[in-house]
């Protein structure tokens, strides 16, 4: 992946209720063999330092930590605040954050073609959101300023608070940019119907998980 010249961290958010699936937790759905938060971890690997946000992850690569948003199954903004307060402490604060999704098999595409659009010259806003080729905004795969972030999360903290806020409440105050990816590489798995069109084994990970989570994405 050609990221080396942008500087970023990475929050990956993998607490969400997964209610569609019956509560089987999404990141350990596997695609062409291999977990989907590991998937998701190999699309931010060039990032300086990730936090997993959401339950125990198990063994995770060095320049990666987990941690869990307060209260559980709080939501995607939440999380978020989650994430860069544990980047935070594990000595991290680059420029750019990114925040991805945990179950989207082919994000790795979407991340390219977004660090390549931040690498341009010229750039000046608070970060940019990939777009699907129909014109979908998905807020789960972004690179966000770092310090427009954590001053989003300290707003709405102190308008509306973090609990079940979505990331559409979180991003309002933020001059994002929309970038049309790859075909594909913004699907998702909400629905075992999704998991077979996307060609994820829907029995490898079919472990019983929390039947109340939120959903992550907060918006559907």
């Amino acid at each position: 992946m050609e990221q080396n010249r942008l500087d970023f961290d990475a929050l990956v958010l993998a607490g969400g209720r997964s209610s569609r699936l019956g509560g089987v937790p999404k990141q350990g759905l596997v695609f062409e063999g291999v977990p989907l938060l590991q998937h998701s971890l190999a699309a931010c690997s060039a990032a300086s330092l990730t936090a997993v946000v959401g339950p125990d992850p198990g063994p995770l690569p060095a320049r990666v930590v987990a941690c869990r948003e307060q209260p559980e199954f709080a939501g995607p903004a939440a999380a978020v605040a989650a994430g860069l307060e544990a980047l935070a402490q594990a000595g991290g604060g680059r420029h750019f954050t990114l925040v991805l999704a945990c179950d989207m098999p082919r994000v790795a595409g979407a991340v390219r073609v977004l660090a390549e659009f931040l690498d341009s010259p010229g750039y000046t806003g608070d970060g940019v959101m990939a777009c699907s080729e129909d014109g979908r905004a998905q807020m789960l795969v972004g690179f966000y300023r770092t310090d427009g972030l954590k001053s989003a999360v300290t707003e709405l903290a102190s308008r509306d608070g973090l609990i079940d806020a979505s990331m559409r409440s979180l991003l309002a105050s933020l001059d994002l940019q929309l970038v049309t990816v790859p075909a594909g590489t913004t699907a998702d798995v909400d629905t075992w119907d999704d998991a077979a069109a996307l060609g994820v084994d829907a029995e490898a990970g079919r472990a019983p998980g929390p039947a109340r989570q939120h959903e992550l994405g907060g918006e559907e």
